[in-house]
């Protein structure tokens, strides 16, 4: 969320924002916003104003007391409530002028990095670098799922059954391989230096509506019904709500976090024949991480954030290339994203499995996330986040990664200790 101030000194470089994202339907909320914005001042002007007045009829109304002049003080005992009723009336309108900026507010996108390609949706994404070498083996390689039914590790048919579509069971050696993998991730991170967290898995509207846009919130979340609850689309959302109205001391930043949970998602629209399986699901795990800094320290962390997942892919012998997000595929709270996708050796091209994000001060600005510096300033901290690795496609790149011609899949060293020294899986 943009702060107002900057939006009435910058009117025309919010809406060249707007047209950047191709979102040109919210242009007017530009002028509007203002209009709101204008009134509201007048507002609080006038009620000034009028409690200044009113003071100052006070003071009168006792000397006229003093004197002996009750008429005269009827008078401006009336004048005093006349002052109190408009007063009451306008503060009624203020209150109801300062909900619509904030919902405008909420609406308009936040300013992109100016090293943000110009771009409608995804299609126009720049690829920045690859990592490793794609390889195509010279045997056939099945659908995710048909690997995993080989070793009799994925049940859809009975999750259909108890669930419906977009959920799963997972089995033996393929739902080790899940957990370890998770486990894997979350060492990885604490040993670059990040505190683990398991956070809550439900969190309330105010911080659901600060960690995300309101179009991101209809599309994802799922609302617990009687309750003030949704369950987290992922713990990045819980991560960030625990530092909502908090004034953090400058010397305890940056907070680097890496996160486990569960995420539950509608995924709304999800289709197409790559989200079979377990390529979109309702339900999933991932290890997150997120970092609250200071704001000339976001640049620094963004590079950090987002190599932190490469070198994890590598170090699994996954070729990975990472992807910077056009603006027109950045949700409206983001000020640069990239993807990092991993190579599918059966679809012959990479895919999402992670995404990188610098929020700037947005959700900080809607939750109340603020940083006192040395000097005694305060101000807005910055907030960011990235996939450390979510198991169900990160699944699908180790499995078809992995797979060797006589159908069983290595097993990395780096991830064999957490497969109880398992070298291979091998088929049932």
């Amino acid at each position: 969320m943009l702060d107002i101030r900057f939006v009435r000194n910058n009117p025309e470089a919010v809406k060249e924002n707007i047209r950047k994202k191709f979102q040109d339907d919210k242009l007017p909320l530009v002028d509007e916003v203002l209009e709101l914005d204008k009134r509201n001042r007048d507002i609080k002007q006038e009620v000034e104003a009028l409690r200044a007045d009113r003071n100052k009829i006070s003071k009168q109304i006792g000397a006229c007391m003093a004197q002996g002049k009750k008429d005269e003080a009827e008078e401006l005992k009336k004048k005093v409530q006349a002052n109190a009723d408009r007063v009451e009336s306008l503060s009624a309108e203020e209150k109801e002028v300062e909900e619509k900026i904030k919902k405008i507010m909420m609406t308009i996108p936040n300013i992109i990095d100016p090293s943000v390609p110009i771009g409608k949706d995804d299609s126009e994404n720049v690829e920045i670098e690859k990592f490793g070498e794609p390889v195509v083996p010279d045997f056939d390689i099945p659908y995710h799922t048909e690997i995993m039914e080989s070793f009799k590790g994925i049940d859809l048919e009975s999750a259909g059954r108890v669930a419906g579509n977009g959920f799963y069971y997972l089995m033996g050696d393929i739902a080790r391989l899940h957990s370890a993998v998770i486990s894997y991730a979350r060492d990885f991170m604490i040993d670059r230096g990040f505190t683990y967290c398991i956070p809550p898995f439900m969190i309330r509207s105010n911080v659901v509506t600060g960690v995300m846009s309101f179009a991101e919130m209809d599309a994802m979340m799922y609302k617990i019904e009687g309750e003030d609850l949704y369950l987290i689309g992922t713990s990045e959302h819980s991560m960030i709500g625990k530092f909502i109205d908090n004034m953090l001391n400058e010397d305890q930043l940056p907070q680097t976090l890496t996160s486990y949970s569960p995420c539950f998602r509608k995924e709304k629209g999800a289709h197409g024949i790559e989200e079979r399986g377990v390529y979109r699901i309702h339900q999933f795990e991932k290890q997150e991480m997120i970092v609250v800094c200071k704001p000339e320290e976001s640049p620094y962390w963004y590079d950090q954030l987002w190599k932190n997942t490469v070198d994890l892919f590598r170090s699994l012998d996954i070729p990975v290339r990472t992807l910077e997000c056009c603006s027109g595929d950045l949700a409206d709270l983001k000020v640069k994203s990239c993807d990092v996708e991993a190579w599918s050796p059966r679809q012959k091209k990479y895919f999402e499995v992670g995404s990188c994000s610098n929020l700037s001060d947005a959700q900080a600005r809607r939750l109340g996330i603020r940083v006192k510096g040395a000097d005694g300033s305060k101000y807005f901290a910055h907030t960011l986040n990235n996939t450390v690795v979510a198991p169900p496609r990160m699944l699908i790149a180790f499995l078809e990664n992995n797979l060797q011609a006589d159908g069983s899949v290595r097993i990395p060293e780096v991830l064999q200790p957490y497969m109880g020294g398992m070298t291979e899986i091998k088929r049932k």
